[in-house]
Parts: C-alpha cells; structure tokens; sequence
C-alpha cells in the first residue's frame, strides 16, 4: 500500500521510529483490535489505538452515556448523555482518523456470543469493569488463543496484564476464580486519570503485539499507585499448572463449564478481601 500525502503527515513520528517505520505503519493499518468496554478504561485506549492508526477497531459496549460517566470516560461528551456509548464513541473516533474502520458491537458480551465478537481481532482489550465479564474475556481468549490485555482500577490505584498463548499465565494464573464479595464502583470511587493511564498501557500493548516490537507484560502484572507516582511490576510467570483452563492439568474446555460464573453480580472493579491486585 501507498501512503497518501495526509497520512505521510500524519504517522510522521511513527515513520521515524525504527520500531515502526513505514512496513510497521502498514501493518498497524492491517491489523484489527477489539475493545471490549467504551467506559473509563476504553475511553484512553481507543483514541490512541485509533490516533496509531489501527486499521479495525471494534467497540463492544451495550451501556449508554450518563452524566456520572463524564468525570473519567474522556470519549463521550455532554451531548452523548442517553446515546450509545458505541456510536458516542465511534464519533469521536472517526473525527479524530478517517483513515481507520469502526465496528460497534451495542450489546454485553456473553457466554453465547463472546466467541463470534472477538474471532475477527488480532488483539482483544479487556477495558471492562466486571470481575464476572473480565473472567469470561480472559477465558475466551485462552480458549481461542487469542492475545489480550487486562487492566482494572480502584481508587488511586491499577494494574495491567497481558496474556499471550504459551508466553505466560492467565488472569485465573492470578486471581483464581471470580471473587466474591467485592464492593461496586460507586461505592470504591476511582479517580478519573488512572484508568486513563492503564488504558494507555493497554493500547502500547497492543500496538507493541502488532509490531512485534519490545517487550509485553506477559507473566507479569504491572501497577502504579497515584497517590505516590510508585509503580512496581511483579513476575507472575508461566502458567500454573492447576489452572483450569491454560494449566498443565486444565479441566475447562469450553466457556459452558465456568457459566455461572460470568452472570454479573456486582459492578467489581474494588478489591476484594485478600487479594494483592486491584482487578
């Protein structure tokens, strides 16, 4: 493919860079990303997807705009309020890049079609905010061997993952199974700029995968604390052989097995009792 002169422009930095240069711009152009969640985390991640030039990116999301969205989902704008976050979304996307393709997907992943949504993507970002929907991703995706990143936020605080098939342990390697008890969003609080950051991590992620360039935050979890500026990463390694579904001993086979784990309980993005990782 050829550049045109506008998009000569506007990948300058990008050509630049030895990591990306011109073959690396193409195949940014080439490559589909899925966005699973146009809310906090989402809202960073698919506006620098979209300003990298990823040629595909796909918006599943079945919630609408509310005002109380507004101090964090840096997307959607006062006249969204009441429209779907996909098509808020995709708005703001298209102004920003004509040169790339939206697809929104208006409606909450599930068991039944979790599978047919990510298929089509290179790269899959957990952008959600369900300890219920983030599992099921994260099973979806070991499954189908398909890469993703994870990112989760509470307070002050985040981390971020990212699973690639044999490079690494999944978010049950982690957290093991769905944790229970956990207090909602409205009740945990979260400050608007750190999912910001991690969904920022999330997009260099995946745009790292899709060069093939540096190093992923696969087998490890990385985590920053906005109260203090710390950030640490921690090595979680290989995949632990009792997972049940990338381990060794793995007993999961299908997503029909874990069903009623995935059925949302609470809105899940505090930490629950005992566990190191806001998820």
């Amino acid at each position: 493919m050829a550049f045109s002169k506008e998009q000569a422009e506007r990948y300058a930095r990008h050509f630049v860079l030895k990591e990306i240069g011109v073959s690396g711009q193409k195949r940014l152009l080439q490559s589909g990303v899925l966005v699973i969640g146009a809310g906090a985390l989402g809202s960073s991640a698919l506006l620098y997807l979209a300003s990298a030039g990823v040629g595909v990116i796909g918006i599943a999301d079945g919630d609408r705009v509310e005002l109380s969205n507004l101090g964090r989902q840096i997307i959607h704008r006062q006249e969204d309020i009441g429209a779907l976050k996909t098509e808020s979304a995709k708005r703001a996307l298209k102004g920003l890049n004509p040169d790339i393709t939206i697809r929104t997907i208006p409606k909450r992943v599930t068991p039944d079609n979790i599978e047919s949504v990510i298929a089509p993507y290179d790269f899959i970002l957990d952008c959600t905010d369900r300890f219920e929907t983030k599992f099921l991703i994260n099973d979806a995706c070991v499954l189908m061997g398909k890469p993703y990143s994870h990112a989760g936020t509470v307070h002050f605080e985040g981390q971020a993952m990212t699973y690639v098939p044999g490079r690494g342990g999944c978010l049950r390697c982690v957290l093991g199974d769905v944790p229970e008890n956990a207090a909602t969003c409205a009740e945990a609080g979260v400050l608007g700029t750190i999912p910001g950051i991690l969904g920022c991590v999330q997009a260099t992620e995946a745009i790292k995968f899709l060069l093939e360039a540096g190093e992923l935050l696969t087998g490890r979890v990385f985590s920053i604390n906005g109260l203090t500026m710390r950030t640490r990463t921690i090595r979680i390694g290989t995949a632990r052989e009792d997972c049940p579904v990338c381990g060794k001993g793995r007993t999961s086979f299908s997503l029909s097995e874990h069903r009623a784990e995935y059925e949302p309980m609470c809105c899940g993005c505090s930490v629950p009792e005992g566990s190191d990782f806001p998820l």
